[in-house]
């Protein structure tokens, strides 16, 4: 739930150029600014360039975190009643 917040502080709604100090340098090291460039640039035809790797690292990063806990989770022993 708190990734969904993420993409509201990034770049997908206005550029990082026009927000304020904090939220920029915030918003330039977030997962969802290089995924919604790379997915701009793809679907303009455009070279993705350097975003391209950067968003295939985040989006392997969050799935293998959110396996791993799934799976913790999954395993655990139930809780005695």
């Amino acid at each position: 739930m708190p990734l969904m917040l993420l993409s509201f502080l990034g770049s997908g709604f206005v550029p990082t150029e026009t927000l304020p100090s904090g939220i920029r340098w915030f918003a330039e090291y977030q997962p969802f600014t290089p995924i919604m460039g790379t997915l701009r640039a793809l679907l303009a035809g455009a070279d993705a360039g350097s975003a391209l790797p950067v968003a295939i690292v985040w989006c392997a990063g969050i799935t293998l975190v959110g396996y791993a806990w799934s799976r913790k989770l999954y395993e655990r022993d139930p809780v005695p009643k």
